[in-house]
């Protein structure tokens, strides 16, 4: 909370004198951590106990200084876990054997979910379905490990197992570890990225012909691969309908659905490989369906690139969203891999955002990856924490999932503190019921009545249904003469009720002062 107040009391007057520099009250700012291969976390394999903690943390904090909302963290890279699993050995990447649990131990997922929530952040549980072994000649494999125990669920295409896709012992498999992790963690999301069916290997076709044959059903091998990711992805959306139905459930494909060329209703690009025809994942059908609550397609080319246009892109997935969110994923890593002129400019990643936003059904934006954003390139995370997300944003609410929101709190009570030159704003709130438990306050000022309620000062976490908040003068900008205070609070699921009775100070010859 200190940091909070912190960022608003140095932004506070540049944002609310500027009217003409706009932010959404709404919207989805997250990072992708990825654990493969220790891309993002931990920083490499076997560190004590207490440094991948602390690592994580420092993760965590970066991002929130930066005004993320959310988190999106790989917690099953490779058919192991970063949390403990009666289904899968622990990741290598932890310990560096597979199988190891940490040691002191603690439950990695458990310890990341709580530290988001204390800063505000959604943590969406990241998995890669059928990747089973991330490198065939290097990677620590347990005795327990599932590609050991059930050998006939698995092809070796280039050097990674996989889980065969077509095999309805995999779905059932899979969607069993979906439900233990909604079972025991609390978290705000599923999501899952691109790989579906395995990027193709040039002159390599994916060794699946026995499933073919036996589930086949006289449809051709393509439609067949991609009814079988249709049906993991339903069984799944269904398996946490059962389960835990205020989770959403979250794809990140592969940028470019089918090329205009071979589908009059795909992107006007010119892709080599497509989410449609090369992973046999059909994203536009899971919309369609109502199977995934959010897409967020890998947009990691720029502006005006001659096969992939982000503009052509941004504007297609927006055309596509049928109803559900729709959150872009930047690609900032793109700076670091022999960079193209537009990656070499400070414009790119800022302008994309300012594009992004003028589309109502694009709902966000989400980084890749957390380190590289952290590394400042271009100065982007900088501009984000004093541009871009000034201001906190709330996470969009999914209606089709929840549309209740909580009761407005009262204000009961707000005092004049001198020595610190503050005012203390107290606010009750009630729970229902336990569906409608409230996660989060929101504190709004503004010196027209008529606004109040439109641009967030601060959010805070609930610890419990009394809120209490210190506003520093120095928030209030310095031209007004008379300020509106209201509180409004957040369920679980971001729906936000009716701002709170509102209550004014004004400015007098001694500064500002609680109307008599």
């Amino acid at each position: 909370m200190k940091h909070l107040k912190g960022l608003f009391v140095c932004c506070l007057f540049c944002v609310i004198a500027n009217v003409s520099f706009t932010q959404p009250k709404y919207e989805f700012r997250a990072a992708w951590i990825a654990t493969v291969n220790n891309i993002d976390w931990p920083s490499k394999k076997g560190l004590p106990v207490v440094i991948q903690k602390l690592e994580f943390i420092r993760l965590l904090d970066g991002l929130q200084r930066a005004g993320l909302n959310a988190v999106i963290v790989q917690v099953r890279p490779a058919t192991d876990a970063f949390y403990q699993s009666s289904f899968e050995p622990w990741s290598e990447f932890l310990s560096g054997v597979q199988g190891l649990a940490p040691f002191p131990f603690y439950d990695p997922l458990e310890f990341m979910v709580e530290e988001a929530h204390k800063r505000n952040m959604e943590f969406h549980a990241w998995l890669n379905p059928y990747r089973a072994v991330f490198d065939i000649n290097n990677s620590s494999v347990a005795a327990t490990h599932v590609t050991r125990v059930h050998k006939e669920w698995f092809v070796t295409y280039g050097n990674k197992k996989y889980f065969n896709p077509g095999l309805p012992e995999v779905m059932t498999y899979v969607s069993n570890v979906v439900k233990d992790i909604l079972t025991r963690y609390d978290v705000d999301a599923i999501h899952m990225d691109d790989y579906f069916y395995p990027y193709r290997i040039p002159g390599k076709d994916f060794p699946d012909d026995a499933a073919f044959r036996k589930y086949g059903k006289g449809l051709s091998k393509d439609d067949w691969r991609r009814s079988n990711c249709d049906s993991i992805i339903r069984l799944i959306h269904e398996t946490m309908i059962d389960t835990k139905p205020m989770v959403k459930f979250g794809i990140s494909p592969f940028g470019v659905w089918r090329n205009k060329d071979k589908d009059p209703e795909g992107s006007d690009t010119k892709a080599g490989q497509t989410n449609y025809d090369d992973l046999y994942a059909d994203i536009l059908l899971w919309l369609k369906e109502g199977w995934i609550d959010y897409v967020a397609p890998q947009l990691y080319w720029e502006i005006g690139h001659p096969l992939c246009d982000y503009d052509v892109l941004l504007d297609w997935w927006a055309k596509h969203s049928f109803g559900k969110h729709v959150y872009i994923g930047h690609g900032v890593y793109r700076v670091y891999e022999k960079p193209t002129a537009a990656w070499r400019s400070t414009y790119e990643i800022p302008q994309e955002i300012k594009e992004l936003r003028t589309y109502e059904t694009v709902q966000g934006s989400i980084y890749y990856s957390a380190k590289n954003l952290m590394a400042n390139p271009h100065g982007w995370a900088d501009s984000l924490r004093n541009n871009y997300y000034r201001f906190p944003a709330l996470v969009p609410p999914m209606p089709w999932i929840d549309n209740i929101a909580p009761q407005s709190p009262l204000i009961t009570n707000y005092t004049e503190n001198r020595k610190n030159n503050s005012f203390s704003v107290y606010a009750k709130a009630e729970e229902t019921n336990e569906s409608e438990k409230i996660k989060q306050y929101v504190l709004y000022i503004s010196d027209d009545f008529g606004l109040l309620g439109n641009l967030p000062l601060a959010i805070v976490t609930a610890t419990s249904t009394t809120f209490d908040y210190a506003l520093s003068v120095a928030q209030i900008p310095a031209e007004w003469n008379q300020c509106y205070i209201a509180v409004s609070a957040v369920d679980k699921e971001n729906n936000e009720s009716k701002i709170s009775n509102p209550v004014q100070l004004i400015k007098t010859n001694k500064g500002w002062a609680i109307p008599k």
